[in-house]
């Protein structure tokens, strides 16, 4: 009989995906003369009945999918089946609703893309089941374990480098330090690589423990030297790793870290600093021609694990070629940015200020 696979993107959005569900569809049809079924807006399709997901057809899945940003099937980062949000603002575990309707599908296997928290749900979700489960990582900020590369990760730096290429000529011509605020949740990942390949000065990450007066004082000596302008990076999640400063242990508050340290530079130096939150746009755009190649990569091993009567594994990314690793030596576990790792040896050695040394 012929097999039938579902796939589900799940929380954030990224690019390629979309290319990620073409690679799944075409190796399942191609490989195995399997049928692949798209489940709409990751795991909350399930609650539908019938269940919203839809048959994916090889012929319609040409190349112009593939440079396309986001995903067609929709995703979401939020409600836990496990205790999922109420209209009255309870919570209700209906992860038994969800098991139903991947019954409902008849499937004979699932592939998920999420990053680490929604591995670990649908990880979960499956554990009372027998439907075997293989993830696929995704995150722009490339924190998933036992991977070097996440698909969205190489698009989302190209974007935070282009945003510090056009910030550093508005920074020269007004005499100002331009911030440019990036996603990282709990890693600096884009903002270090970001920093690098865009040439800041300053790059502020959370796993290297940085002071105010010690990025000020960078800024003070790139003016001594003649610069009237500074490139500063700065992760979301690096106000956790802030320590002192002039006034000792101030409180970012509820402010964005980049506006924070863009009105701090201005008062203790006097230069003007102007602050960009980049935000959401490091998730859009075209995917780049690797995390193209990822997702190909990625899908085409993820149906070859099913047709292996493989479950409970997520492939990755390890060494320059594709592998596969077990669930649970993944899930409750992050890949932050290594302190004393290339990235940030190769950052030093630049000159680029990380906010911890005077």
């Amino acid at each position: 009989m012929t097999k039938c696979i579902g796939i589900l993107t799940s929380g954030g959005d990224c690019a390629g995906l979309n290319a990620t569900i073409r690679a799944v569809a075409l190796r399942a049809h191609h490989g195995y003369g399997w049928k692949t079924v798209g489940i709409s807006h990751g795991t909350h399709g399930l609650l539908h009945r019938p269940v919203a997901a839809e048959p994916l057809d090889p012929s319609r899945l040409d190349a112009v999918l593939a440079r396309q940003g986001g995903t067609f099937l929709g995703t979401t980062n939020r409600g836990n089946p496990f205790a999922f949000p109420m209209a009255d603002g309870s919570k209700k575990d209906r992860s038994a609703e969800m098991v139903e309707g991947l019954r409902e599908l008849h499937l004979d296997g699932l592939i998920g893309v999420g990053g680490d928290g929604s591995l670990e749900i649908l990880r979960r979700l499956l554990g009372g089941t027998h439907l075997p489960f293989i993830g696929i990582p995704k995150t722009i900020d490339n924190d998933v374990f036992n991977t070097e590369r996440a698909i969205g990760y190489s698009t989302a730096i190209a974007i935070a480098t282009e945003a510090l290429d056009r910030l550093q000529p508005t920074g020269a011509s007004h005499d100002r330090v331009m911030v440019l605020e990036v996603m990282g949740r709990d890693a600096g990942h884009i903002a270090i690589a970001a920093g690098i390949a865009g040439g800041a000065d300053i790059a502020l990450i959370p796993e290297v423990e940085w002071r105010l007066d010690r990025v000020a004082a960078r800024v003070d000596q790139l003016r001594r030297t003649g610069r009237t302008s500074a490139l500063v990076v700065v992760a979301e999640a690096a106000g956790d790793s802030h320590r002192g400063g002039p006034k000792g242990g101030e409180r970012l508050g509820d402010a964005s870290i980049g506006g924070w340290l863009a009105h701090r530079l201005t008062e203790m130096t006097g230069s003007e600093a102007r602050a960009t939150v980049l935000g959401h746009v490091q998730r859009g755009a075209q995917p780049t021609a690797e995390d193209r190649l990822l997702a190909a990569a990625f899908g085409v091993r993820a149906v070859d694990l099913l047709a292996a009567g493989k479950a409970d594994r997520m492939v990755g990314w390890w060494n320059r070629t594709v592998i596969d690793v077990p669930l649970e030596k993944v899930v409750g576990r992050s890949r932050t940015v290594d302190p004393q790792g290339a990235l940030i040896r190769t950052a030093r050695a630049l000159g680029i200020c990380l906010g911890d040394e005077g």
